[in-house]
């Protein structure tokens, strides 16, 4: 609560008071300047930045945590509250004495004002069973072709994302370790960019029965460069789909029941974040004395082409940071200059939104005054 007050008071002569009683309603009307519809802009984009901030610290410090194997945990925003009250009072009194009176005639005046900012942020902590439901089901594998669809790259998104696409697997994480992806699926992803920017791929919904719904990946062939459709025809041999057809059905799993169907077994949000974990920098004392795992620094110099994102380790606070949070007396962060590590950390928490379910929980709530 920021509140203060302004009082004014004067005693002395008509011309004196009157001089007075105009700077104190002055004072008055300056506690009106910060109310009203001038708040909004500077309010909203306040309130707007400090959110994103905090929600990048905290995604951040969850990787962080997961790479210790300790549980993430969230907090969400749930309300913001942002009361303002301004009371003002004026006074004005005067003394007329007789003729001769020793303490001749007075105009006393004063005023006062009091302004008031109280603004009530509700927190939610994250939990319950459909959260933890949403955090720890794969992705629905047709909300990741709408992200490709609405311009994300779709190597980029297929590499965070998918764990396997009909049989070539991802990169994985375990205890012991990172084992590198397959060739052929990372040629695939680099097709898959080069088909996407030609615009000849692309996707629709097929209503089968009133609450069946199938996605349908489509390749166009006419009216596109030879190279495409030589890269066309390479994808296709990669995953083992139908040379001839020009539609293929989208389906979970690892891999497809025919060659006209592309089979996305895709990661969970869980998964995704263990991932980024693993490729985290962390102290090398602490892979010594057990703390934590073997990470992405296990797999030699050759796994830094399929990093995801590099998240850096220092003893001291970074001057440069996109993201940064300290966690055991270390500073963890990444570089606002790596382009790459900033939109995989950007399309993880644009996936919590994918991944929400429909109907949510009563949750139990916070409330703390903000100071």
């Amino acid at each position: 609560m920021t509140s203060f007050r302004r009082v004014v008071r004067w005693t002395g002569n008509s011309l004196v008071s009157g001089v007075a009683l105009a700077t104190g309603l002055g004072l008055l009307g300056m506690g009106c300047h910060s109310i009203g519809p001038e708040t909004v802009p500077r309010d909203r984009f306040d309130y707007s930045s400090s959110i994103s901030e905090s929600w990048k610290r905290q995604t951040l410090l969850n990787i962080i945590k997961l790479r210790y194997l300790e549980p993430p945990t969230f907090v969400d925003v749930g309300q913001i509250v942002s009361g303002y009250s301004l009371e003002t009072g004026v006074t004005l009194g005067g003394n007329l004495s007789s003729a001769g009176a020793i303490q001749g005639n007075s105009l006393t005046g004063g005023g006062s004002a009091k302004f008031t900012d109280r603004p009530t942020i509700t927190y939610m902590p994250l939990t319950g069973s459909k959260f933890i439901r949403a955090l720890m089901t794969p992705l629905p594998p047709d909300s990741i072709l709408y992200t490709v669809q609405s311009g994300w790259p779709a190597s980029a998104v297929f590499f965070a994302a998918v764990a396997a696409m009909n049989g070539l697997k991802n990169q994985e994480t375990s205890i012991s370790g990172v084992s590198l992806p397959d060739p052929n699926f990372i040629r695939a992803l680099q097709l898959l960019a080069k088909i996407q920017a030609s615009g000849a791929v692309g996707m629709r919904i097929q209503q089968e029965t009133p609450k069946q719904q199938t996605t349908i990946l489509t390749f166009r062939s006419k009216d596109i460069r030879e190279e495409t459709l030589s890269d066309i025809k390479e994808l296709r041999g990669l995953l083992r789909l139908d040379q001839e057809a020009s539609e293929f059905r989208i389906a979970p799993g690892a891999t497809a029941s025919n060659e006209r169907e592309l089979a996305l077994q895709t990661r969970s949000l869980f998964h995704i974040m263990a991932t980024m974990a693993a490729q985290a920098d962390v102290p090398p004392e602490d892979i010594a004395q057990g703390r934590t795992p073997p990470g992405f620094e296990s797999s030699g110099p050759a796994a830094e082409q399929f990093r995801l994102l590099h998240i850096h380790c220092s003893k001291k606070a970074p001057t440069d940071a996109y993201a940064q949070v300290n966690y055991r007396n270390h500073w963890f962060w990444i570089d606002d200059r790596d382009l790459k590590s900033k939109r995989a950390f950007a399309f993880m928490m644009m996936l919590f939104t994918l991944g929400e379910s429909d109907q949510k929980e009563n949750l139990p709530l916070i409330t703390i005054p903000a100071q």
